[in-house]
């Protein structure tokens, strides 16, 4: 039945249904092949203000009438309902939350504008030979023998595939292998033979200058539903960007700094090297979704196949799954946050990571090797690593000056408190 005339039906029979009494409307209900909803919903009435059918987005239940989908839905009970919600792939993303959207994006607007923001790019990829050729198939025919890092362990991609189109785990396993491209035998960044391209807004990594000592910075990904990464940042202060070339991947995340509070759930040690959580994603969905919507500064967004999203410095974020996927990711140190990955370097060494062992001082190697090919950069990094720690040591001032204006209690309780000066 065409989609007007269906609402037309479904109207005429909503309005015979409150004008009736009990006889007219059983004898309306029978009459009718899908009984009217009990509460009155009709699904098609949200048609009306949306701009997109989230219905193509629920798999093989597109295929079922509306009605049908609902009476599915009343068997399930409240927990499964909201594990459902919370893993499904029409997510319902406040606008104020949504991550913006972009065609493509240059570096000179990207240094200036966007560096410090989240955004999916959704023209880049698909010009990647990797978007248009790196299915499941086609990588299994030409790498099924070759081993990959699936978290704790090294398994053949075949075993890994295997496993991922048949489990059942709440937390499944993902792979997540930093040496793809030796393993794979491909060339990487921008020459020719790549099998993808670093967009133009992501281009600069002052990381380059490390040549063959640079930290480890790219990623395959592969994963079924379910699968992710619970909340974390990214190493040495770095950004990255995560171009998805199967699949669909949610993403929510929050700025970190001075003013802006951790993650609902999260809970992180006084120098940031440990960080807890719930033991699963679904766990933290389950237990903190709802109020990490609500906390300033959330972003959110679904990023597709053929998108790739943008995650600054420092920002947490925690990325699930939609359904089974395939990505890339690579970490770089663009101008905007190089006092940031400066900072890292030299105040957190015991955190430093992906660097190869024989590196003893990763601030010194840095600096040194930057100053030598782009000393004004280096200044300039310098120069504002400077006013970043002035700024932290006004603020832990002020801190401290209100402690000690106020005094400081032992008590459990309002007002027994015994201020110590």
């Amino acid at each position: 039945m065409p989609a007007e005339a269906h609402r037309r039906r479904r109207c005429g029979e909503s309005k015979k249904w409150k004008g009736a009494g009990p006889e007219a409307k059983a004898e309306l209900q029978a009459s009718t092949l899908v009984p009217i909803h009990p509460l009155e919903i009709k699904p098609l009435g949200n048609a009306y203000t949306t701009n997109e059918n989230i219905k193509d987005k629920i798999g093989a239940f597109a295929r079922l009438p509306d009605e049908l989908i609902i009476q599915v839905f009343e068997w399930l009970d409240a927990v499964v309902l909201l594990r459902l919600s919370c893993t499904c792939k029409a997510i319902n993303i406040p606008p104020a939350n949504d991550i913006p959207r972009l065609s493509d994006l240059g570096l000179k607007s990207f240094t200036e504008e966007w560096a410090d923001k989240p955004f999916i790019l959704t023209h880049p990829v698909r010009s990647w030979p990797a978007y248009k050729d790196w299915t499941e198939g086609y990588l299994l025919q030409k790498y099924g023998d070759i081993e990959f890092r699936a978290e704790a362990v090294e398994w053949p991609l075949q075993s890994y595939i295997d496993y991922m189109r048949d489990n059942s785990d709440e937390s499944p396993l993902y792979l997540f292998d930093y040496s793809f491209m030796e393993k794979m035998g491909l060339k990487g960044g921008n020459r020719s033979g790549s099998p993808y391209s670093i967009p133009a807004c992501f281009q600069e990594d002052l990381f380059d200058v490390l040549g063959d000592q640079r930290p480890d910075r790219r990623w395959l990904i592969i994963g079924p539903a379910r699968s992710g990464s619970s909340f974390h940042k990214d190493p040495n202060a770095t950004s990255a960007w995560n171009a998805v070339l199967r699949g669909s991947k949610y993403w929510i995340m929050f700025p970190s700094g001075p003013t802006s509070p951790t993650p609902p759930g999260v809970y992180v040690s006084e120098d940031q090297s440990e960080v807890t959580s719930p033991l699963s994603i679904a766990e933290w969905l389950l237990e903190y979704h709802s109020e990490a919507r609500k906390t300033p500064g959330c972003k959110e967004g679904i990023c597709e196949a053929g998108e790739v999203l943008h995650v600054p410095s420092g920002w947490w974020h925690l990325v699930v799954n939609l359904e089974p996927s395939i990505a890339i990711t690579q970490n770089f140190v663009p101008r905007a946050h190089l006092a940031n990955a400066l900072a890292f370097l030299k105040d957190k060494p015991e955190q430093v990571s992906g660097f190869t062992s024989d590196v003893k001082d990763a601030y010194a190697l840095f600096a040194g090797m930057l100053g030598a090919k782009h000393p004004h950069l280096l200044e300039e990094g310098l120069a504002r690593l400077g006013k970043l720690q002035a700024n932290k040591k006004r603020k832990w001032d002020a801190v401290v000056k209100a402690d000690s204006d106020q005094g400081f209690g032992f008590g459990f309780a309002e007002g027994d408190d015994e201020k110590v000066p």
